[in-house]
């Protein structure tokens, strides 16, 4: 009570906050006369200014409002548009690394030139994400007009561009880009092996567009960056059987998840039949060292007992196709991950495939959280203010409306069933196109979008559907939406980022209509004329109301709701806004209040007649939506808990890989390795605080031998007096350095450098992408801990760490033992062995709305893979016969060569002289 009184004397803390920012625009405004005055050369001739102040020592906040008052300027000169003052509150919040909440139709594109324009100043690089490759492009060319009138450079970072483009857009001093795009290229640029080979640069300032959809939505699942692994085809085959053999009583099922666990006497059933094939590691099944064995275990459960032949896959020509349970179509190549597609293989007796192994992955939470300051913008972000603030540490800022909102928002209309709502709908647009009104159906499914047009065609309603991502056709018939008499019908998020302006989008109108005709009066007099239609058929649509934007359910999360909504009454227009339920709704039926309310609602309810519209059942949708919300971010930060164990050893190694390649030489690494695995070898076979005749001197023999590659007289050393574990170790880390010396003498100190360098590098990422497989494998077990009374999460923690600890030992073993074994020629022929061959990569990033990968990389043949350019040695001498020299080119060592000799790059111009 004393909160809304005080509330209503002083505003909230989000008014006042606002409000203190409005001295800011004030002094903004004051530049405003000054700037305006100058000429096109001294108003560009700022950004020059700008950096001296910087240089001599002013901060960007001392810089803000001459730069802001710059930019709206430019923009005004450019772009024909000026920012209003409420949009320069959005740039001074962007710029502060906060979350400007702005309605739709507020001109969120425009605000970000603002603060992007200002920290661009600084030379570090700005990137504008968005999401998809569609709004970048737009975005860039759009108010790119902006930035390079100032004398700023601009990029683009969208699928399918090489190397040399992708470096080129990241050095640019602005750079918008998708951020799936971002994620793939911190993840390859990590795979590397040489830092020139890098695109990317430090991370320094991003703004992500629709802040929400990217942050919250689709951070629900990682980007994965995966290749081919070993095959394991007799593995599948012979868990495949041991499975089949199982019978109810041996596992307990949950059809909701899908999932499925092993009973007490399953899992010993299990262990007895491990033991017989030889697959056990010890007697205990859930011992550290079977983690993977569980793993498979767990999926041929899941394919043999829950997925069902015709229903959820069918067998064609020998292979395992998916069934899309929403649409019942086939999905010809896409594929279960985490070896459940290969375990329903081994069950149907097809050809098993091998599986893709995680070479790399990232959360959007973690890669974004790598940005000194994060700025976003969205028109919906205030309901999951506290998860922006706990997991990224940003404060969300609702800004003011440029002029006041005029859209009605009904309550909801409720319907016995899903057929009596379609209906209605349909009755109901029906209506309101016949009154000149356009109107936005948003749905949560394309299967809902078919069923309603299916009821629309019936009445007789022209419309249009969109579902699929085609964004740039989605975003034109959604800037014509607002055209009367025009019926939309949009699946979730379809066509986001473009603006529905009443009568139409007069630059959608010109590329539409005017694209064959040239510069000239003749144009100028055609477009004049779509002005003119526009501005009547805005008329006639304000007159009816405004655009009726109609929900044909609520979505799990009132944030969509409300993105929706936002849809009409832009700009102080007027506009309506109403949703229709069903007791069949996914919501209602799995989260709604079960029995008051379908009781009441099948009871008091006729066929095809609507329940008349209620506070109180409007609030408890509000109160479902809040359960499956609080559900929804228990899933998305279980995933960062999860990824924050990863993410702290994923940092240690791609730090390393950093060192290693920026290092001149890493020799005292590798002796470091050296001399740590000598103290290994005899620590493990003498023990502190043991006798001579106590120690293990068959192992020690043959651990010098196999790992250092050393013929040491440890017996004679033996029979000598007062011999202890030290004087041993000693002796062998002498003999050791000794023999990798007398290898470095015959090929020189440089080379020598290069093959410590090659052999670092290779152990690291052999040695990640396994324990990358192996924690992929604990995550999908580990909740089984809980039967134990167990934290999941703090037991993977603890076994992550293990894990760490023990592929860090396995390096610096294998490092020893390959520099130990390593033979090397002369110099007719290449000094050290080639780095291998990168994979063709498989990006992932699945959608959780429709289940599908969305990382967008597909090559030019459209198969899904993405070829990363392999580095190169640079030769002694690059060129040959015919003069040319190909050093500077970024060449594979294994591509044909550039001169077309028809030989590979490395036995042409490319050989190692």
């Amino acid at each position: 009570m004393f909160g809304s009184v005080a509330k209503s004397l002083f505003g909230s803390s989000n008014d006042r906050y606002v409000k203190s920012l409005r001295k800011i625009v004030e002094r903004i405004n004051a530049f405003e006369p000054t700037i305006s005055a100058m000429d096109d050369a001294t108003l560009i001739d700022q950004t020059r200014l700008f950096r001296e102040r910087l240089g001599a020592g002013e901060t960007l906040d001392d810089l803000l409002p001459e730069a802001f008052a710059t930019v709206r300027e430019a923009a005004k000169r450019t772009l024909g548009q000026r920012h209003y003052d409420v949009q320069l509150i959005g740039g001074i919040v962007l710029h502060r690394g906060e979350i400007a909440e702005m309605r739709t139709g507020e001109g969120k594109t425009l605000v970000a030139t603002l603060a992007t324009y200002l920290n661009a100043l600084e030379g570090k690089g700005v990137h504008v994400v968005t999401v998809n490759d569609y709004l970048a492009r737009r975005d860039c060319d759009w108010m790119g007009q902006v930035y390079r009138f100032l004398g700023l450079t601009t990029g683009v970072i969208v699928p399918n561009l090489n190397e040399q483009e992708r470096r080129a857009a990241y050095e640019a001093d602005i750079s918008y880009c998708t951020n799936n795009e971002l994620g793939f290229d911190y993840l390859r640029d990590n795979m590397k092996y040489e830092r020139a080979q890098m695109v990317q640069r430090p991370f320094n300032f991003a703004i992500v567009d629709e802040v929400d959809s990217i942050l919250i939505d689709e951070a629900r699942t990682p980007l994965i960056i995966s290749g081919p692994t070993d095959d394991k085809t007799d593995l599948y085959i012979q868990v495949d059987a041991i499975v089949k053999q199982l019978v109810d009583a041996d596992y307990e099922k949950d059809e909701k998840q899908k999932n499925i666990i092993l009973t007490e006497d399953g899992t010993e059933k299990v262990e007895r039949l491990l033991e017989t094939a030889g697959l056990l590691d010890g007697t205990n099944l859930y011992d550290f060292e079977n983690t993977q064995v569980v793993h498979h275990v767990n999926q041929a459960l899941r394919a043999v007992c829950m997925f069902r032949r015709d229903i959820d896959y069918i067998v064609k020509d020998d292979k395992v196709i998916i069934i899309d349970e929403f649409t019942g179509r086939m999905m010809d190549g896409r594929r279960w991950s985490d070896g459940l597609h290969q375990a329903v293989e081994a069950k149907e007796g097809c050809q098993i495939e091998p599986e893709n192994q995680t070479l790399a992955s990232i959360t959007f939470q973690n890669y974004f959280r790598m940005y000194p300051k994060l700025g976003g913008m969205t028109g919906t972000a205030s309901t999951e203010a506290a998860e922006f603030y706990e997991i990224y540490k940003m404060n969300c800022v609702t800004i003011p409306t440029n002029r006041d909102v005029q859209r009605i928002d009904d309550e909801d209309l409720f319907y016995k069933s899903t057929e009596d709502k379609f209906r209605g709908i349909a009755k109901t647009i029906r209506e309101h196109q016949a009154l000149g009104q356009p109107v936005l159906v948003g749905t949560v499914s394309i299967e809902k979008s078919e069923l309603l047009s299916e009821f629309l065609k019936l009445e007789g309603v022209e419309h249009s559907v969109l579902n699929a991502r085609f964004h740039e056709m989605e975003a034109t018939i959604v800037a014509q939406a607002g055209r009367a008499r025009t019926v939309t019908i949009a699946t979730n998020m379809a066509g986001r980022g473009t603006d529905i302006q009443l009568g139409g989008n007069l630059e959608f109108r010109v590329e539409g209509e005017l694209v064959d005709l040239a510069e000239g009066p003749e144009r100028d007099a055609a477009i004049a004329r779509i002005k003119a239609e526009i501005e009547v058929e805005r008329q006639a649509v304000l007159d009816a109301g405004g655009l009726f934007v109609l929900g044909t359910e609520r979505h799990e999360s009132r944030r969509i709701d409300n993105q929706l909504r936002g849809r009409a009454g832009r700009q102080g227009d007027p506009g309506l806004s109403r949703f229709y339920l069903s007791l069949d709704d996914d919501l209602l039926r799995i989260f709604g209040p079960d029995t008051l309310f379908a009781k009441m609602m099948r009871s008091s309810l006729e066929d095809g007649e609507a329940l008349p519209p209620s506070k109180w059942m409007s609030k408890a949708i509000e109160t479902a939506q809040k359960k499956v919300e609080a559900r929804n971010y228990d899933v998305r930060k279980q995933v960062v808990e999860y990824d924050d164990v990863m993410n702290d050893q994923r940092k240690v190694i791609y730090e390393q890989r950093s060192d290693i390649m920026d290092a001149d030489t890493v020799d005292d690494v590798v002796v470091d390795m050296r001399h740590e695995t000598v103290n290994n070898i005899v620590g493990t076979a003498c023990p502190p605080g043991t006798y001579p005749e106590q120690w293990d001197v068959e192992g020690l023999k043959a651990a010098v031998a196999g790992t250092l590659n050393l013929d040491a007289d440890i017996d004679g050393w033996l029979q000598e007096d007062a011999v202890e574990p030290e004087i041993l170790e000693e002796r062998l880390t002498r003999l050791a350095d000794e023999a990798v010396a007398a290898k470095v003498a015959p090929i020189g100190d440089e080379a020598w450098h290069q093959v410590e360098k090659n052999i670092l590098l290779q152990n690291l990422d052999h040695h990640w992408k396994e324990h990358l497989s192996t924690l992929d494998a604990l995550r999908q077990v580990v909740h089984l801990r809980a039967y134990a009374q167990k934290t999941p999460i703090n037991e993977y923690k603890q076994e992550a760490f293990a894990l760490f600890e023990r592929m860090l030992n396995n390096i610096r073993e294998d490092v020893t033992r390959t520099v130990a074994h390593a033979q090397f020629r002369t110099a007719d022929e290449p000094a050290y062995p080639e780095l291998p061959v990168l994979p063709d990569f498989i990006t992932t990033h699945i959608d959780p709305f429709t289940g599908e990968d969305d990382s967008g990389d597909r090559d030019a043949a459209s198969q899904g893979f993405i070829t990363t350019t392999i580095p190169r040695y640079v030769p002694l001498s690059a060129a040959g016969d015919d003069g040319e020299d190909y050093r500077g080119l970024d060449i594979s060592r294994n591509a044909p060569c550039p001169c077309g000799s028809g030989e590979k790059y490395k036995h042409c111009h490319g050989a190692l002289a």
